[in-house]
């Protein structure tokens, strides 16, 4: 036990010199960065930022898609939950696209109905969008939701400038990458195998245009709007699963 303590000591004394950078950036911003408790990851919270309270969180990957270690993002905004719209690094989407399919032909069914993470399902339950206006997120990225209108909507202008803007030199191709409406919030999700403050940066303007966007659509639809379909409300009921119904 105190051979573990002191190790753990160590690593966190190392650790206070390697996330300097970030976490006076997280301080500049009225937020404040925390150690995991095994000095393998941290959490950064910015509560007076982009559209909502903000979660930023670099660790191991809680996704079968991404090795190693991944950085996670939580823009809180109560927006209806039922906006369910996503954006996929393309070559991503066509591994996870061949990995959904062959469980679904398989006899294990049930099992990939109750344990495939959203972004997962989305693939076969959702319609694409093919007609993206930037022709460089179009290339890179693939976009499914509830329903194409909104998935144009909250492709706008300032949401495609940024993921264009990523794409030079933080979402390079190949990359893993997954930005989400679900639940009332907006998600980032990339590998990161180490956390880099101008990579943090980027990945948050990317957040931050999607929040913005994702709000005003939610504002000129209103709450009740027609939004739900047999199919996403059917799987929408189901309990929450992995850590997009829990702290980033």
């Amino acid at each position: 036990m105190v051979i573990k303590q002191i190790k753990q000591w160590f690593a966190a004394r190392a650790n206070a010199a390697r996330w300097r950078p970030l976490s006076d950036w997280a301080a500049e911003r009225g937020g404040q960065l925390r150690h995991a408790r095994d000095g393998r990851g941290f959490v950064i919270d910015l509560p007076r930022t982009l559209p909502g309270l903000t979660r930023i969180e670099w660790g191991a990957s809680q996704r079968s898609y991404i090795e190693g270690f991944e950085l996670r993002m939580r823009c809180e905004l109560k927006i209806n939950p039922d906006m369910q719209m996503m954006v996929i690094e393309r070559k991503l989407m066509e591994r996870l696209e061949s990995n959904v399919f062959e469980a679904y032909t398989d006899t294990l069914r049930t099992r990939v109905d109750t344990d495939t993470p959203e972004e997962m399902r989305w693939l076969v339950m959702f319609p694409k969008q093919s007609q993206i206006e930037s022709k460089l997120v179009r290339q890179r990225f693939g976009a499914v939701g509830i329903n194409r209108e909104l998935i144009m909507a909250w492709l706008d202008k300032e949401l495609s400038e940024r993921l264009a803007q990523a794409t030079q030199d933080v979402l390079i191709e190949g990359r893993p990458f997954v930005l989400l409406s679900l639940r009332g919030n907006v998600y980032l999700r990339t590998a990161m195998a180490e956390p880099a403050l101008a990579e943090v940066q980027a990945l948050t303007q990317v957040l931050d245009a999607a929040s913005s966007s994702a709000q005003a659509v939610h504002q000129r639809l209103g709450d009740g709007g027609p939004w739900p379909t047999t199919t996403s409300v059917a799987w929408h009921s189901r309990p929450a699963e992995g850590d997009y119904n829990a702290p980033a």
